[in-house]
């Protein structure tokens, strides 16, 4: 039961919204019955009075004799009364001792022309109906007359009734109960599947997945953790590999830096030469461990907002030209053909020049890095509202389930030939941001095995200043 808490508050909720629709149609049903009935014995008794004052006034015959046979064939009691409050008369079953159903206050009504209506309940606890009405003689009234029927038999139709619908309200709220309950489970398993899912997770079974698949919200909810556990696996995985990377890369360039520095510093060289030559490395190996710690911090400042931004307006043209001279060289000793296709003007942009270059060489880069043979093309055009720029190249490409991962930090397409390569997962990371810092857009095309193209847009202000 304890498991099912979300099950009970819901089968509790519909269960007494059910039990007070259920009351509160219970109720009115006998409360609409109850006054059918009354309505409809007091309309009779009220007949039947009106039809015997009638004749007491007309006919010829005793009065006495008359209410007698009407009083043994309608089974209710007649009384006469006078202006005193006197019973001159009385037939039926109801005991002429008792007077208490007849008050001075309905007496003073009826002998001024109106009738009364009234229940009354004898000393034994019976119930009647009363009616009483004046009779009339020579145009005055000169008596009362009540007639008293018993309410014995209104009283069992209504008891019936009420037991009929006390029974046929208590097997639907039953009946209700079962469905409601029902109802609470299947829809409180799906969210109890939920929460001990989320708890695997939370404890790092970031395998966990739930199997539901309906159509409306608790299945959009559980695609929802379905995907953060997924995300969180994936984050996971890929932290996990930058570290094995970064432990790598540091520990390369370290172990030549201390191996090399032994050896100079033991003097066990022969020549000068050989000796620059290990100094030579040492400072490489210092600038690989600089360049790895710049784009550490570089991300860290970027997911904080601590990254500031110098912005001017920029000839995109003269970024691509410096950038390409820089990397030019790693292009020939790979035997890759750089091409940029020249352009004769582009509007300037409003961004940081350094940052610009940065995401140049670092795309410039990737697409060397990961090219063996061919070429890489450099393309910048523009719209009357984009500025575009386009870097093709012939390499391994990216395969297209891996494409959504390639900006996020720590991933590698190729990690086999991380070590060959070099690359850390960092860089199209920075790029995304920087690019995105700048106002711009960056997506990637790739076959595998054909090449990648990325592009990044910048849009163009309004207004353009003389170039």
């Amino acid at each position: 039961m304890r498991s099912n808490r979300i099950g009970m508050k819901l089968g509790l909720i519909i269960a007494a919204i059910f039990f007070i629709v259920l009351l509160f149609l219970g109720v009115s049903l006998y409360q609409m019955f109850s006054s059918f009935y009354h309505s409809e014995m007091k309309t009779e008794i009220t007949e039947m009075t009106s039809h015997v004052s009638t004749m007491a006034e007309t006919t010829e015959a005793s009065s006495e004799e008359m209410m007698l046979t009407f009083a043994d064939f309608s089974n209710v009691s007649m009384f006469y009364i006078s202006a005193a409050g006197d019973i001159t008369f009385h037939t039926g079953e109801h005991n002429p001792a008792d007077r208490t159903f007849i008050r001075k206050e309905d007496l003073k009504k009826i002998f001024s022309g109106k009738a009364i209506n009234l229940e009354h309940e004898d000393p034994l606890g019976h119930r009647y109906m009363v009616i009483g009405q004046p009779i009339h003689k020579d145009h005055q009234i000169t008596s009362a007359i009540y007639v008293m029927a018993s309410m014995q038999s209104m009283d069992k139709s209504l008891t019936a009734i009420r037991n009929l619908l006390m029974l046929s309200g208590v097997g639907a709220f039953l009946l209700a109960i079962g469905i409601t309950w029902i109802m609470a489970l299947l829809f409180s398993r799906p969210l109890i599947m939920m929460q001990k899912a989320t708890k695997k997770i939370a404890v790092g079974e970031l395998e966990t997945r739930l199997d539901i698949h309906s159509k409306d919200e608790i299945g959009d909810l559980a695609a929802a953790i379905n995907n953060l556990a997924a995300d969180l696996q994936r984050y996971r995985d890929t932290r996990q590999e930058f570290f094995a990377n970064i432990s790598h890369e540091l520990r390369t360039p370290i172990t030549y830096l201390e191996g090399y520095a032994k050896v100079v510093k033991n003097h066990m060289y022969e020549t000068e030469e050989e000796k620059d030559r290990y100094l030579d490395i040492i400072y490489q190996e210092g600038v690989r461990i600089q360049h790895l710690v710049d784009d550490l911090f570089e991300l860290a400042k970027m997911e904080e907002g601590k990254i500031s931004l110098s912005m001017e307006w920029i000839d995109l043209r003269y970024v691509i030209h410096q950038s390409v001279q820089k990397v030019s060289l790693k292009a020939k000793e790979k035997g890759l053909e750089l091409v940029v296709h020249p352009t004769e003007s582009v509007p300037y942009i409003r961004g940081d020049g350094m940052r610009l270059e940065q995401i140049a060489l670092n795309l410039l880069e990737n697409a060397i890095r990961y090219t063996d043979e061919g070429r890489i093309d450099v393309y910048l055009h523009h719209s009357s509202t984009m500025l575009t720029l386009s870097i093709q190249d012939t390499g391994i490409g990216i395969p297209d389930d891996e494409l959504p991962y390639i900006f996020d930090r720590f991933y590698r397409v190729e990690k086999s030939r991380s070590r060959q390569t070099g690359g850390t997962g960092l860089g199209l990371s920075i790029v995304k941001k920087l690019v995105k810092l700048q106002g711009g857009s960056i997506h990637v095309t790739s076959r595998v095995g054909k090449g990648t193209c990325v592009t990044v847009q910048f849009v163009l202000p309004m207004m353009q200043e003389d170039q």
